[in-house]
């Protein structure tokens, strides 16, 4: 049920954020990761002790499936000193480099080069680690990704590209942004191992990471894996927005086909999970969030002083 726990994690604190995001406390943009979570939660479950994940601004389910930090992912959501980043991060920013998540970031790309450059240095330390870059689709559209690609591969790096594909950059479809016919045919010439995986399948994001390792094990250069998934919701905020007329309302039966929860809750009923069991992780997972939300709106705001900590200067 661990797995399950994690998937349900994702859903509910996102959408325990549509419930309460009206109420205006939580001030930070809030990008959504419905129907995302199976690609996060199944690639982190096979990871290697040590790995270095990297992300980017539509980051709630990696960060909790690294840390299941309740607490925390609500504090920094409501602006506390309790979050992650004292408040001052919001979630586009969320990041637990104890627990391996080493930074996320609001501008697309630009945790690729540096995951790269972590990757580069296990190589001259030869720690043997592992470091994951998750990205959308709409980076391979920047030039740092092919750069960044490029050097991995020259160099034989230990890194695994994880491509969330929407197949939107915002409301643009890839076909109106990409001149290759496939992400995948455009990197292989790289001499990267590749796969894809179903994204809203839990146990094909799992089963297509692990070959992607042990691929990597038996012949050592980067991989790349490629997840599409469907985005419930719109591209930055807690509503649907299907009447915008960018794309179109799926079908309920498409809607169960493209939800990774209700697909993995289906799995563990056919191996002999009772809807009983089920429904006792939701209420623990409910009670948790619970919890965390009525911390962080009682947790204080960081001091002024904090306006002049962790800076870069």
């Amino acid at each position: 049920m661990l797995l399950y726990r994690r998937l349900l994690l994702a859903r509910l604190c996102e959408e325990r954020i549509r419930r309460e995001y009206a109420k205006d406390e939580m001030k930070t943009p809030v990008h959504l990761g419905i129907g995302q979570e199976a690609i996060p939660v199944g690639v982190c479950h096979a990871l290697p002790p040590g790995t270095r994940s990297f992300g980017t601004y539509r980051n709630h389910a990696l960060y909790l499936a690294l840390t299941g930090d309740t607490d925390g992912f609500f504090g920094e959501l409501y602006g506390k000193i309790t979050g992650p980043g004292k408040g001052k991060a919001g979630s586009m920013h969320m990041c637990s480099p104890e627990k391996g998540l080493m930074a996320t970031s609001a501008v697309v790309a630009t945790t690729i080069p540096v995951a790269v450059g972590a990757a580069l240095a296990n190589q001259y330390q030869g720690n043997g680690h592992l470091v994951v870059s998750f990205f959308g689709d709409g980076a391979v559209e920047e030039g740092v990704f092919w750069e960044s690609l490029n050097f991995a591969c020259l160099r034989g790096l230990r890194i695994l590209f994880v491509c969330e594909d929407n197949g939107l950059a915002i409301h643009t479809a890839a076909a109106a942004r990409q001149g290759f016919r496939s992400i995948l045919e455009a990197v292989r010439p790289f001499g990267c191992h590749t796969a894809e995986a179903e994204g809203a399948h839990l146990l094909s994001v799992i089963e297509s990471t692990r070959l992607l390792l042990s691929r990597m094990s038996e012949d050592p250069k980067p991989a790349f894996l490629h997840c599409a998934y469907f985005r419930f919701l719109e591209h930055v905020g807690p509503q649907e927005d299907f009447q915008v007329g960018y794309r179109r309302r799926p079908t309920p039966e498409e809607f169960e086909r493209l939800d990774p929860l209700l697909r993995f809750e289906k799995t563990l009923q056919e191996t002999g999970c009772s809807v009983e069991d089920l429904s006792r992780t939701r209420q623990q997972v409910e009670k948790q969030i619970d919890q965390s939300v009525r911390s962080a709106r009682e947790a204080p705001f960081a001091p002024p002083a904090e306006l002049y900590t962790d800076l870069l200067i």
